[in-house]
């Protein structure tokens, strides 16, 4: 848990736009509270044993929309993009996915983050729409990004 922790404060203070979480919220949680927010699988990348890297997947609860599911807590520090560690996290994320039965993960993405929309294209993710003001930062309003992947083949 310590591990996790780490990673995902790291991220919420290095990347605040990037979340709908803030880094106040999450690091006044107690060890239960950390547990109950991550009822949903997590994965996290490491290098040499030190976290680098986290993304989640949490699926549609409604019988209906099971098949579906959001990518989630997104980051890698940023040493380490554009070596190929966000795409194996991508992949590993992708494959557990299948592997429940999901057929469709889906995201939101700031609209500033031109570099995270782009990756997210290249690996089979396309634009489905926006929602304006999505997120409220300390600069104003920032889009949201919603892009889907299908993952039948």
């Amino acid at each position: 848990m310590a591990r996790l922790r780490r990673i995902r404060l790291e991220a919420l203070r290095a990347e605040p736009s990037s979340f709908a979480s803030r880094f106040e919220d999450w690091g006044i949680l107690s060890d239960d509270e950390w547990r109950q927010r991550l009822n949903d699988p997590v994965f996290i990348a490491f290098n040499n044993g030190e976290p680098i890297g986290i993304m989640g997947v949490k699926r549609f609860r409604p019988r209906k929309m099971a098949h579906r599911a959001t990518l989630v807590m997104v980051y890698l520090r940023e040493s380490f993009r554009s070596t190929g560690f966000a795409k194996n996290l991508l992949d590993v994320v992708i494959d557990f996915a299948r592997g429940e039965g999901i057929l469709q993960i889906e995201l939101a993405v700031n609209a500033e983050s031109l570099a995270a929309s782009r990756f997210y294209q290249r690996h089979g993710f396309i634009e489905v729409g926006r929602i304006p003001g999505g997120l409220l930062d300390h600069d104003g309003e920032i889009d949201d990004v919603i892009m889907v992947r299908r993952l039948r083949e």
